[in-house]
């Protein structure tokens, strides 16, 4: 990947591991439904079988129900409809639309919880990167941006659920999961032939899910390497160059413990749209906020939670990185960003 097109928006998705690529290459010659009792059939449920216990070893899941899903949004809807449940106002979308946000932010992004069985909780932010201790016996967790990112095992996460997404990993696009602690249940949205033992009818997704398990055991091999404290050590340095350049600059979250790939910029009264497209013009793809937002460009609720004014809430990018990032796309980006400040601070003046 040249400067020219150089792609820091891995919160959005990753980009698909060979790995996965390779497994749903071969899935593809599987032809039988899962579902069927012929040899045929009994292949492909054997594989959506043994990729699930794959994944629930890598989650750290033993034990626990996989139910696989179309991502992690119908993952939450599945896990909270129906249900009274509370939340601060950081969650993500997909989160926030099934809670009742009332739970106390923080300035550092921090959310006060008084009642675990009855919270939803997010292990990272994906706007931000800022990190969330879970409480014991909480019951939903979007698990989302720290799987692949940070160590993360279910068993000891003190979630009663956690939704998992494949393609923030390296994994496809349109393939997640609800992963249940023994003895949890959830009634289905999707009913018909009640596969995933009745709480999610519809025929599996037998090449997503070979490629979700392929993902995430290289994802897990990669993070126990030592590769994110790299993009880590990458991330930092940029920042420190940016604080430099620009006195005004603001980075949510800056003291909080944050994912190690994640940056939040906001300069105030220079809008997160147009940096976007002045930055993607440049070569340079970042995003303003949560992707999983239609592609809207918005002021941030998140920042607004944690008490930013509009001039920065809507104002504020979001710069992600991966383990194929090189230093020379990070210098690129710095460079081309600061190029664009100083040229937006002679007009303000």
């Amino acid at each position: 990947m040249t400067a020219r097109h150089a792609y820091l928006d891995w919160n959005a998705t990753a980009p698909l591991r060979a790995e996965a690529r390779d497994a749903m290459i071969a899935a593809c010659d599987i032809v039988g439904n899962p579902s069927s009792v012929h040899a045929a059939g009994r292949a492909a449920r054997a594989l959506v079988e043994r990729s699930r216990a794959e994944i629930a070893e890598a989650l750290g899941a033993s034990g626990a129900d996989i139910v696989f899903t179309s991502g992690a949004t119908e993952a939450a809807a599945l896990a909270l409809h129906d249900r009274d449940i509370h939340a601060g106002a950081v969650e993500h979308d997909a989160v926030a639309a099934w809670v009742t946000a009332d739970l106390a932010v923080d300035g550092n992004g921090q959310v006060t919880v008084d009642d675990p069985a009855s919270s939803a909780v997010q292990r990272a932010n994906s706007e931000t990167g800022i990190l969330q201790d879970l409480p014991e016996g909480l019951f939903f967790c979007d698990a989302v941006q720290a799987i692949g990112k940070l160590p993360f095992a279910f068993a000891w996460s003190g979630a009663e659920m956690a939704a998992v997404s494949a393609h923030k990993f390296g994994g496809p696009k349109g393939i997640g999961a609800l992963v249940l602690r023994q003895g949890r249940d959830v009634a289905a949205t999707l009913r018909g032939g009640g596969q995933e033992q009745g709480r999610r009818s519809g025929t599996e997704n037998v090449i997503g899910i070979a490629g979700f398990a392929a993902a995430l055991k290289a994802a897990v091999a990669e993070l126990e390497s030592g590769a994110w404290e790299a993009v880590a050590e990458r991330r930092d340095r940029m920042e420190a160059h940016l604080l430099d350049a620009a006195s005004d600059l603001v980075i949510p979250g800056l003291d909080a413990p944050r994912l190690p790939n994640t940056s939040c910029l906001a300069v105030p009264g220079w809008k997160g749209e147009t940096q976007v497209m002045q930055m993607d013009l440049a070569g340079y793809a970042i995003s303003a906020g949560s992707a999983c937002s239609s592609g809207k460009v918005r002021e941030s609720r998140v920042l607004a939670a944690m008490g930013f004014d509009k001039l920065i809430s809507g104002g504020a990018i979001r710069v992600s990185m991966g383990t194929a990032t090189t230093d020379a796309e990070v210098d690129g980006f710095a460079s081309t960003w600061i190029e664009h400040y100083t040229r937006f601070r002679k007009r303000s003046a």
